[in-house]
């Protein structure tokens, strides 16, 4: 009877030391899988405005900081360009109408907080799921060909950039992720990576 006690005990024993592994484990494997910050991002987007701002490609760079659990705050960098045209002339100064070429360089600068949805959608570690938003100011500058003189379209601005997002990142491994962010403004594709 000794024996079977014993038994029963070294049997208890070696699976209360084996469940606390794996709550360890498990506990390790979600503080890791929560921190979202350290982790570099640039993507490549499209927008197209129109006939009458004409189509671009953003480049976007951004690098997350994490600020609380499940948060982070990413100051951002963007870049994109367009070629675009419009019809003026004026007769009575010898300009006949004519299509003039202009182009618009846009240089949105701030801060993309975001917020991460992965425990409560029960996520698999290999995917994240976020909602954010975007503010800051655009640097807009517009260069029009040589003799146009009609109105001013596309001011040299700093104006204020708001944007709101929808994202979802699939984990390659520990250090590379992919992902898809899809915004008010412009929509991208991107890679991750965790530098930390």
């Amino acid at each position: 009877m000794k024996r079977k006690v014993i038994l029963y005990l070294l049997i208890l024993s070696v699976i209360g030391v084996y469940a606390q592994k794996k709550s360890s484990e498990q506990s390790n494997a979600n503080e890791a899988s929560s921190s979202y910050g350290n982790v570099l991002n640039a993507s490549l987007g499209s927008s197209y405005g129109g006939s009458y701002y004409g189509q671009s490609y953003p480049v976007l760079i951004n690098y997350e900081i994490n600020i609380a659990k499940n948060a982070t705050l990413a100051p951002f960098i963007s870049f994109y360009t367009y070629k675009s045209h419009y019809l003026w002339g004026s007769p009575g100064n010898n300009k006949p109408y004519k299509d003039y070429f202009y182009r618009t360089t846009v240089i949105p600068i701030g801060v993309k907080g975001s917020y991460y949805f992965d425990e409560l959608l029960m996520a698999n570690s290999k995917w994240d799921f976020y909602l954010a938003a975007s503010i800051g100011f655009a640097y807009r500058k517009t260069t029009w060909d040589d003799g146009y003189a009609g109105p001013v379209i596309g001011y040299t601005t700093s104006g204020a950039y708001g944007d709101i997002h929808a994202g979802a990142e699939y984990h390659v491994n520990e250090k590379i992720g992919m992902f898809l962010d899809l915004s008010s403004g412009v929509s991208s594709l991107g890679i991750s990576i965790k530098t930390k």
